[in-house]
């Protein structure tokens, strides 16, 4: 029993909790030595530390209060926690098209339990339902958990399953498809199904949330309900991801799934297309493109699902100074594969060289992108890259690191030999490389500057 009221509390935020009278799930008021503060205890995680009670505020922020500091904690309630959302039938149109949500991992929505703080994750077409009701009004939508793992343990496993059943449901019929995925490597998924499926005749979308549903300033049913109008409605069938515009709750992006990157570890804007512009503009009203380039909608259900993928490839990130045994280490081990993301151009140090050539005489495919992110590998400009390209190492053009990285693999799927894996990386498949950066695909706004901080304060109170 003592386990479930102080369920995560141990050491001294434990002692506190217990000299006050107070547990997890009371409405409070703490009274520290920098003021008051009113709200209900929450749960802690195992890993969590030992010196700070955790509330969420009536603002529904959470916020830690170091334990040493607690002066009081008077008890005003106490509520049961209940983690299960009343389901609603989603409602079914016939007028209406289907769409299938497969979900990775994370919360895609979830909502607060306004009676004890807690966030409840929603999933089954009735949970979502009740979540963001709005759903009905775009859609028959169905749902299947394929995974529930974080983003960081998204994998080849992860990928070649969700490319298989992405090919499932366009056999079945569906009219869209919105992948469910944590947002931190949601980029690197967005590339590798780029190559796995190819030649979709639906919109298949990637979205998640930067924050979750118990903040006010969470994007979760937004986003979702953008992704979930684009795959019901949008005519571009590519594979996307569908996040937050500007800050505000305007519209949302639509990113080719092999130029998007995220860009801020939790600013809500975090996704952004690198060297190009953004596919399409969304919002709950209308889709948007912004460019006519992209695939069209198909009314055949013709697909190309391609899963082949060699594991032993990685992904080196150059820094001064940056020593042989590294690469060396990488061809013992029997990698088949190595992207570097290289200075400037695409440089690295002399002291790499024989490790580089050591890897090309075995047969290990290398090469090269820039950790600029923005820009062209152009090896031979300098001496550095002609060097390095006579040691076999092959410039990859525009192409992101990260997304290299899976197309290097993907491509040794297919075949061992050079050069047609050669081939297959400098063949543009999904956006990977375009021919030219346009004017508007690198703007950087930087804070400071007169006339930037002018044109901001025209729409920033």
């Amino acid at each position: 029993m003592n386990g479930n009221i102080y369920k995560g509390y141990r050491g001294e935020a434990l002692e506190a909790l217990k000299n006050f009278g107070a547990q997890v799930w009371s409405d409070v008021e703490i009274k520290t030595q920098t003021g008051k503060f009113t709200g209900i205890i929450l749960p802690r995680s195992e890993t969590a530390d030992s010196l700070h009670v955790v509330i969420k505020l009536r603002s529904g922020y959470n916020i830690g209060i170091n334990a040493s500091g607690i002066q009081s904690i008077t008890v005003t309630g106490h509520r049961e926690a209940h983690y299960k959302i009343p389901e609603k039938e989603f409602p079914y149109n016939p007028q209406k098209p289907k769409v299938k949500l497969l979900g990775t991992g994370g919360t895609i929505a979830s909502r607060l339990d306004y009676r004890t703080g807690a966030v409840i994750p929603a999933f089954s077409p009735g949970e979502l339902y009740g979540s963001v009701p709005e759903l009905a009004d775009i859609c028959n939508l169905e749902t299947e958990k394929l995974y529930g793992v974080f983003s960081e343990n998204m994998a080849p496993e992860q990928w070649i399953g969700t490319a298989q059943a992405i090919g499932r449901e366009i056999e079945k019929g569906v009219q869209g498809i919105v992948i469910g995925h944590g947002t931190d490597t949601m980029h690197h998924t967005a590339a590798i199904l780029s190559f796995m499926v190819q030649n979709s005749p639906i919109p298949i979308v990637m979205v998640g949330s930067q924050r979750s549903s118990d903040r006010p300033s969470s994007d979760a049913a937004l986003n979702l309900m953008h992704s979930v109008k684009t795959a019901a409605e949008s005519d571009i069938a590519e594979i996307m991801v569908c996040m937050f515009g500007p800050t505000s709750d305007a519209y949302g992006l639509l990113h080719r799934g092999t130029r998007v990157r995220k860009m801020h570890s939790s600013y809500r804007s975090t996704f952004r297309t690198i060297g190009d512009i953004p596919i399409a503009m969304v919002s709950r009203q209308k889709i948007t493109p912004l460019r006519q380039d992209y695939k069209r909608r198909r009314r055949d259900r013709n697909v190309t699902i391609n899963t082949a993928f060699e594991e032993k490839v990685g992904i080196v990130y150059y820094y001064p100074n940056m020593q042989p045994d590294i690469i060396d280490s990488m061809i013992d081990n029997g990698y088949k594969g190595i992207v570097i993301a290289g200075t400037g151009l695409g440089h690295v140090n002399k002291p790499l060289y024989p490790a580089l050539r050591r890897a090309h005489e075995n047969n290990i495919a290398v090469y090269m992108t820039v950790q600029t992110l923005w820009g062209y590998v152009q090896m031979y400009v300098y001496d550095t890259g002609r060097d390095m390209m006579e040691l076999g190492v092959v410039p990859s053009a525009n192409m992101l690191p990260e997304v290299a990285y899976v197309k290097l693999g993907w491509a040794l799927g297919q075949t061992k030999d050079p050069e047609k894996v050669k081939e297959i990386m400098l063949t543009p498949l999904a956006g990977e490389i375009t021919e030219r950066e346009p004017s508007n695909g690198y703007l950087i706004f930087q804070g400071g500057i007169p006339e930037v901080e002018e044109f901001i304060s025209k729409y920033v109170k």
